[in-house]
């Protein structure tokens, strides 16, 4: 096997459509950005290729200074063993990553660091490289709070205008899954999956002006997610401006 896994296809975007149930869990003052670098796998239980990038992303995961999200492409889904947490909504971000970045194909695993740069997820030397590259770039800063437990407020820092306004993404993702995989490629294997994007919510624009953006948690549809990321990026695809993340507990909890 190669260590990539490719295929051209022509994806169309699904909806997800979970039961809301969730709030966001109470904090003493605001969840601010840092200076956190996100990182997205793209990835697939029914690649070969894919566990070492997987583990990878787990290591991230302990990291202060890193945003590690890993979204479950669909285009593996028909060759014996369905991930369960697939879906073409990821494949499609996939793709609009293809186009920006230039590239002739999408693949199994790659990763994309701060929206400016990709690479082979299982690559960890030359991806854990990347990632200091990238770590300069200046950052707006991000923060969530909780004027109530049925409204968050998210808040972006004035900064340098961007020549597009950037969506603002909402993620709301698993922190850890074990998954036996019983066929397929991987068949026989136990996998850990982290920070596993469960939702993708588009909530919002920025232009470089301070922007304060009330998220109804009721509306967004998100059932038994353990935390959200809010990352701020040119073009939806393009350069990420600044993120952060933040627990979420479940109702009644």
């Amino acid at each position: 096997m190669t260590d990539t896994c490719r295929m051209n296809f022509r994806a169309i975007a699904a909806a997800i459509a979970l039961a809301a149930g969730l709030v966001f869990s109470p904090a003493s003052g605001a969840l601010a950005a840092g200076n956190k670098i996100v990182v997205e796998l793209f990835t697939s239980q029914g690649c070969s290729s894919c566990p070492p990038a997987d583990r990878l992303l787990g290591e991230l995961a302990m990291r202060d200074d890193v945003l590690p999200l890993s979204f479950h492409v669909d285009y593996w889904d028909y060759l014996g063993w369905k991930d369960p947490f697939s879906s073409a909504e990821y494949t499609l971000r996939q793709r609009n990553y293809r186009s920006r970045f230039g590239l002739r194909y999408i693949y199994t695993p790659q990763m994309v660091v701060g929206g400016v740069r990709e690479g082979v997820g299982s690559h960890r030397g030359k991806m854990l490289r990347t990632i200091e590259k990238v770590r300069s770039r200046p950052q707006v800063a991000v923060t969530v709070d909780h004027p109530d437990k049925k409204t968050a407020l998210v808040t972006i820092a004035e900064g340098k205008k961007p020549a597009r306004d950037a969506v603002v993404w909402l993620f709301a993702y698993d922190r850890k899954h074990s998954t036996e995989i019983r066929r397929g490629e991987n068949e026989g294997v136990s996998l850990t999956n982290t920070n596993v994007v469960r939702a993708i919510r588009r909530i919002g624009t920025w232009n470089g002006a301070k922007a304060e953006i009330k998220v109804p948690i009721d509306m967004l549809g998100i059932d038994q997610q353990d935390g959200c990321a809010i990352v701020v990026q040119e073009d939806g695809v393009g350069a990420i401006l600044g993120a952060a993340d933040f627990p979420l507990m479940k109702k009644g909890s």
